[in-house]
């Protein structure tokens, strides 16, 4: 894939629309940027979108499930069976996502791309059975990263073409904290002790475990961090990869999407570096508890607006931004306008 070729497909901004939503932002009886980085949101919506009315309402988790050979060094509390489990949850709605995203009025869309067993009603976009064993050898074929990545575009597209008004990236696959780890040691230059947590929950031992194998991965595999995708091929998995995918089809097709986690947040990390104006369509929601969470924020320009601590992956803290942005579009849309107040309205200083 020629990534320059694709990346002069993603329009730029409107700054029309983005000066439009921020004279409305003005408008509402309230301090300058009393919503802070809700606001930039928007007018950053506005730009993606290229329109000053906006409407988030038709909206969608994608959570893309797959599995990661590195399971069989024992770097996870539980094996790899209980990723097919937990899809076929999510599937049937009963899993801490789907229970949030009824609450925020998303859809919530299951999607093997790679898991060892297929699962009932969840969507076969599967590229392979896992991934290889990156302690080992490459995680997959540069191929196979590119179908995932194609796969993840292509449902951008789909949902765009649905109906969709904004989308959000969850994953569900076991072992995907350390391949995570291993992409962001490589992308963003940094030792494995500063990109690798415990994941689920691991003991002290467990981790220092689980770092030795992100170190191997890494010295067996030696990718390069200026080969974006070679990096994803050699350490990641389908899950990162078609997340990459869906971050580009967003810019792509102007549709926003909330990044979840250190998972999502290492795909959006992978998206920029092959398409740097990708970041036109993402939306950032929380930093994880994972260490290498702020630092792949940083290394995209984005400021995360929840602290939370999260670490339950699926999507569940780009959820819970869904209701922060409907709050910020009912000010956008509805609030008090200082026009309508009596009260004068607050000036900006010229530049």
């Amino acid at each position: 894939m020629d990534w320059k070729e694709l990346n002069s497909r993603i329009l730029p901004p409107d700054a029309a629309a983005m000066k439009a939503a921020g004279l409305c932002l003005d408008a509402v009886a309230k301090p300058l940027n009393g919503l802070g980085e809700l606001e930039e949101i928007c007018k950053k919506i506005a730009g993606l979108v290229r329109s000053a009315v906006l409407s988030l309402k038709k909206r969608a988790v994608v959570v893309f499930c797959a599995d990661n050979g590195v399971t069989a060094e024992g770097i996870a509390q539980t094996d790899a069976s209980v990723t097919v489990t937990m899809a076929e949850q999510i599937a049937r709605g009963r899993s801490c996502v789907c229970r949030m995203a009824q609450t925020a009025g998303a859809d919530v869309l299951p999607v093997d791309v790679g898991m060892f067993r297929r699962a009932e009603q969840v969507r076969d976009l599967h590229v392979a059975d896992g991934t290889g064993n990156i302690a080992e050898g490459p995680a997959m074929t540069r191929k196979q990263a590119l179908q995932a990545i194609e796969t993840g575009i292509r449902l951008a597209e789909e949902l765009k073409t649905a109906g969709y008004e904004l989308l959000a990236c969850g994953e569900m696959g076991i072992g995907n904290t350390t391949t995570c780890a291993a992409m962001a040691s490589v992308l963003l230059q940094l030792p494995v002790e500063q990109t690798t947590g415990p994941g689920a929950g691991l003991t002290k031992a467990g981790l220092e475990k689980k770092r030795e194998v992100v170190a191997r991965a890494i010295r067996i595999n030696h990718p390069s961090p200026e080969d974006a995708l070679g990096v994803l091929a050699g350490l990641g998995g389908f899950d990162i990869a078609a997340m990459t995918g869906l971050y580009l089809g967003g810019a792509l097709y102007r549709i926003p999407v909330i990044i979840d986690g250190v998972i999502s947040s290492v795909a959006a990390l992978t998206a920029a570096a092959l398409c740097p104006d990708s970041v036109c369509a993402m939306i950032p929601s929380h930093c994880s508890a994972e260490p290498a969470a702020r630092a792949v924020m940083e290394k995209l320009g984005l400021r995360p607006l929840l602290w939370g601590g999260f670490k339950l992956g699926e999507g569940t803290g780009a959820v819970c931004m869904m209701p922060l942005l409907d709050m910020a579009l009912a000010v956008y849309d509805n609030a008090l306008r200082f026009s309508d107040s009596g009260i004068s309205q607050y000036e900006r200083e010229s530049d």
